[in-house]
């Protein structure tokens, strides 16, 4: 594994991922439930951020990398994993909803990985179905981090209204990446 930026910013972002994690386990006594949003948004926002930076870095340099294109999906749907998780103790979204998001995404990269397996990767590669998809979920948990009421907007409403439309979306798209599959999944 070679060092350079986009994969030490990919390391960033599961750095963060125990920091972000202990701000919601912190007593509401010692950082309030407010700050908490706000950290917590921020830190998530940094994250979403080290994530473009990496990959359009990564392309810029000529840092790209077999291990970097691993280790960045998988540093993306932990963060993920841990924001909805962190959101449904909460109680600001359904576990059916969580869990459609976390399952789909084992999926699907438990299918790429079987399809790389078999020299078949491209076939399953992002598409734009899954990009609209990210945007919604990012969109949602950033929203439903916050919490709070913005310039007389309903953050939570809207955060709530969009992490359903993102579970609406990563069945839609967890549906088009198995059909592109079936044709190998029915050789086997």
């Amino acid at each position: 594994m070679r060092l350079n930026i986009p994969n030490l910013l990919t390391w960033l972002r599961i750095l963060l991922i125990p920091v972000f994690l202990m701000i919601f386990y912190v007593p509401d006594t010692v950082i309030s439930l407010h700050h908490k949003h706000y950290m917590g948004t921020l830190i998530f926002s940094l994250a979403a951020c080290t994530d473009w930076l990496d990959g359009y870095l990564a392309r810029a340099l000529g840092q790209t990398s077999a291990f970097g294109a691993f280790l960045d999906p998988v540093a993306d749907k932990l963060m993920v994993a841990a924001a909805l998780i962190v959101l449904v103790k909460l109680d600001y979204v359904d576990m059916g909803i969580a869990f459609i998001i976390i399952g789909r995404e084992i999926a699907i990269s438990a299918l790429r990985e079987w399809m790389a397996q078999l020299g078949k990767s491209k076939s399953t590669a992002v598409s734009m179905l899954g990009k609209i998809k990210t945007a919604f979920q990012m969109a949602a948990i950033l929203l439903l981090l916050f919490h709070e009421p913005l310039a007389g907007l309903p953050i939570n409403e809207l955060g709530t209204l969009l992490i359903y439309l993102a579970a609406v979306f990563t069945l839609w798209s967890m549906v088009y990446y198995i059909r592109l599959a079936l044709p190998q999944i029915a050789r086997k």
